[in-house]
């Protein structure tokens, strides 16, 4: 899976690939796209690794790609950026509201409502685009009865786009929804906003249009996050105690990098599953329900191939407890078969043999 981070250009986009991928490598190109991968905090592995003391502790990662700028009219950056944009499985919108005189915005205007119209119109506008295409083409096709169902849809989509509604809102059937399975609709992709703001506005919560721009996300199902870049540059670079106290200076519960990484994993309906002992703790991500096999085959083919049973603990109940010994002393240490659907959360240890 892979998370894209788009905005439009200075709005701190880069800053945020960098926090979330923890690298500092100034050698970005911000005229193309830059991979990396993003550890997704989890106060459970946190837990467990304490618990077990093993060698290696590892965390659910992401792949994040950090999309270049988009400048409204441009069709060069318009092109690559909505190349990366299809190849993406959700999109991070960076929107920035915060003032600094080093970094000129984008028409020297600060308008977060207008940054993410501009986004999502361009969004729109390729959907539009590819289905008037496909329209085209099949009212082209001496076979265009073989179509007509697929017709009817795209007639309904280009409306609704017509409208400036993404097509994540239109409404589809399961026959509807596996006739688009071919295409590769940018409107229908899970969007957060990031909203970048200052430090000053990040504790007072007062900065200019703020209840225009969440009630404009509202309204749009868009969930928001908002974070100074700056301020999450210093939480970066400060660990343990040093790093609690400044949260509590500034009356930060989260990290903002944290609530995105989290927030992020769950909107594209990943979830993780933990393996523990004396080597490793380890998350394993896999999507919301999936049976126990087939989340044996994340960690190795021959597991999936021999199956014989999962044996499972819920984290819940070895933080309550303290020990699996007492865990299984309560019954709470259970035995499902292969078509058990793996919980968030579940401990598992897979038997099989091959």
């Amino acid at each position: 899976m892979q998370l894209g981070i788009i905005g439009l250009p200075l709005v701190g986009k880069t800053t945020v690939f960098e926090l979330l991928t923890q690298s500092s490598d100034k050698s970005h190109n911000t005229s193309r796209a830059n991979l990396g991968m993003a550890r997704i905090p989890d106060s459970r592995i946190d837990f467990l690794s304490n618990m077990y003391k093993p060698k290696k502790t590892t965390y659910a990662q992401l792949e994040v790609i950090d999309i270049p700028g988009l400048v409204p009219g441009a069709d060069k950056t318009a092109s690559v950026f909505l190349d990366s944009v299809r190849r993406a499985d959700a999109l991070l919108h960076v929107v920035r509201v915060f003032e600094n005189d080093a970094v000129p915005a984008l028409n020297n205007e600060i308008n977060p409502v207008k940054d993410i119209e501009n986004i999502n119109y361009e969004l729109l506008l390729a959907d539009l685009d590819l289905i008037e295409k496909r329209i085209e083409r099949i009212n082209a096709n001496k076979k265009k009865n073989n179509f007509l169902s697929e017709l009817t849809l795209l007639e309904r989509l280009k409306e609704a786009l017509e409208n400036e509604t993404p097509l994540a809102a239109v409404e589809l059937n399961s026959e509807e929804e596996e006739l688009l399975t071919a295409y590769q609709f940018l409107t229908t992709k899970p969007i957060l906003i990031c909203l970048n703001i200052s430090e000053d506005d990040l504790i007072s919560k007062a900065y200019q249009q703020r209840e225009q721009v969440l009630e404009f996300a509202a309204q749009r199902n868009l969930p928001v996050v908002e974070i100074s870049a700056g301020i999450e540059r210093e939480l970066a670079e400060l660990e343990g105690e040093e790093k609690a106290m400044f949260m509590q200076e500034l009356g930060i519960e989260e990290s903002g990098i944290v609530k995105i990484s989290q927030s992020m994993y769950h909107r594209l309906g990943l979830i993780s599953f933990f393996t523990v002992g004396e080597d490793e703790v380890k998350a394993w991500t896999i999507e919301e329900g999936t049976m126990a096999r087939k989340a044996a085959g994340k960690i190795h083919s021959d597991i999936e191939r021999g199956f014989i049973r999962a044996e499972v603990v819920e984290y819940e109940d070895l933080k309550n407890l303290g020990s699996m010994n007492a865990v299984k002393e309560k019954g709470l240490f259970r035995l499902e078969g292969k078509e058990y659907i793996v919980k968030d959360g579940d401990i598992v240890h897979f038997r099989f043999n091959v």
